[in-house]
């Protein structure tokens, strides 16, 4: 297997074994590293693919890095266990829902469905969901979870009237998903972490069934994420972590940088590798950034460097509103487009939040230069997609009562809210799921006969679909 590395890369891709540190700079070339690490595990030591666990934080990288270890290895690594730490947490929960009360077909429950199902919950309680709306309540419960913070311990911290709701929401929570088998993203990270408490056997099954753990964007770890991987790395200490804490921008949803920065006072006899050669940028814009970067006390440390001289000037701007600085931005494209033979499409602005884009687009109509916006709604995010996935989960899952509130009317079946209201308040009543009670909602006097016949309708077609 021929790799052409650097020799800082060599060392992190040949590391005999232990936990292993490597600090990755911006463009130094960390997932050829991860995957030639990966790769050399396979081919060069023998491990079996699927006793590699290997995290990535998004599912493109996933795939981007499983496509270049089977580059590599000249064949699809089979069984090998490589993806976020959602969809690995996924997998082994469909293994050991039964220990945990959960069905193997346990529904993934996703902003849009918490949220939703939140709703629910705040109306049962007969809290008011304009006083504390199901989003923030959302997101506070989620920020517990991400710290492993129990409803039991948030409960006697929970300061004002929207944390005192969601605190209410939260013991309410655990129980009424599991009653609908169903799991939101938080949990997907909090029921290993359960069961490997519950079960101390299930804990050194997995211990064993890894030899090796590899985790990417370290410095993007949260609290159960990283007790995940120290718990299946505790026995053989194959860890190896590759991050920047440079990069840490994500502690408002939960992550750590702290993680990175006490590694080796966690795992005493840790290799530190930093990758410091630069492969993408010219060295005045990586100066300009070692220079801002070095002004951080809490940092490990590296300098960046690259073999690439010359490139143009790193501009500062200080501008006095979104405005000006979008006004700024439009004239500078006008003059590049007017003074250079770069053309408009070979220009592109980068921004990091959407609001961005409107002070963007009012200077560029104002100016005249043409644009188009990038990036519209993910695949998964239409309407009709979710529309679909929901019927396939009720399918799969008929106590999944998210889903059924989403395609009950769809298409148009002319049932209104305050009717669902009924179903939903029956169900309750009666302990079933919200399908199972349209199903014989002939036993529903509050509904007219045929809003009756309309759900038993709905009822009986998932019934056919299910068979």
């Amino acid at each position: 297997m021929s790799l052409a590395l650097n020799p800082a890369q060599e060392a992190a891709v040949r590391h005999a074994g232990g936990p292993l540190l490597v600090l990755a700079g911006a463009g130094s070339g960390k997932t050829r590293v991860l995957t030639a690490r990966i790769a050399h595990l396979i081919h060069e030591r023998g491990v079996p693919p699927e006793r590699v666990f290997a995290v990535t934080f998004t599912n493109k990288a996933a795939g981007e890095m499983r496509s270049r270890i089977a580059g590599l290895l000249g064949a699809d690594p089979r069984g090998l266990w490589i993806g976020t730490f959602h969809a690995l947490a996924a997998r082994l929960l469909r293994r050991e829902a039964a220990r945990l009360g959960f069905g193997s077909n346990f529904t993934i429950y996703d902003s849009d469905d918490s949220e939703s199902f939140i709703k629910r919950l705040l109306d049962q309680r007969g809290l008011s969901p304009k006083a504390n709306p199901p989003r923030a309540i959302h997101a506070i419960i989620s920020g517990a979870k991400n710290r492993m913070v129990s409803p039991e311990e948030f409960a006697t911290t929970a300061d004002g009237p929207l944390a005192r709701a969601a605190a209410e929401v939260y013991a309410l929570l655990g129980p009424a998903l599991q009653q609908a088998n169903a799991m939101d993203f938080d949990d997907l990270l909090l029921h290993p972490l359960t069961l490997f408490a519950r079960f101390p056997d299930r804990l050194a099954y997995w211990q064993r069934r890894f030899e090796h753990v590899l985790v990417d964007e370290f410095q993007d770890t949260n609290a159960a994420q990283y007790r995940m991987v120290k718990l299946l790395a505790a026995e053989h200490r194959n860890l190896c972590v590759v991050g920047d804490d440079d990069q840490a921008i994500y502690g408002w949803r939960g992550a750590d940088v702290r993680h990175m920065l006490t590694f080796q006072q966690d795992f005493p006899g840790t290799t530190l590798v930093k990758l410091e050669q630069n492969y993408r940028s010219t060295q005045v814009i990586l100066d300009a950034a070692n220079g801002v970067i070095a002004e951080n006390a809490e940092r490990l440390g590296k300098t960046l460097f690259t073999a690439r001289q010359g490139g143009d000037p790193v501009i500062l701007l200080t501008a006095a509103d979104e405005r000006d600085e979008a006004q700024w931005l439009a004239a500078e494209l006008a003059r590049v487009a007017a003074e250079t033979d770069i053309p408009y499409e070979g220009m592109a602005v980068l921004y990091r939040t959407n609001a961005q884009s409107r002070p963007l687009e009012e200077a560029f109509r104002h100016r005249g230069v043409p644009y188009r916006l990038v990036g519209a709604v993910s695949f998964y995010e239409r309407r009709e997609v979710k529309d679909l996935l929901a019927y396939l989960r009720l399918i799969v899952n008929p106590a999944d009562d998210e889903a059924f509130l989403r395609v009950v009317n769809v298409p148009r079946r002319g049932l209104g809210e305050a009717s669902l209201e009924v179903l939903v308040r029956t169900a309750a009543h009666w302990r079933m799921p919200l399908c199972e009670a349209a199903r014989v909602a002939d036993r529903i006097p509050e509904l007219r006969p045929n809003l009756r016949e309309t759900l038993q309708g709905v009822a009986g077609l998932l019934a056919r679909l299910r068979d």
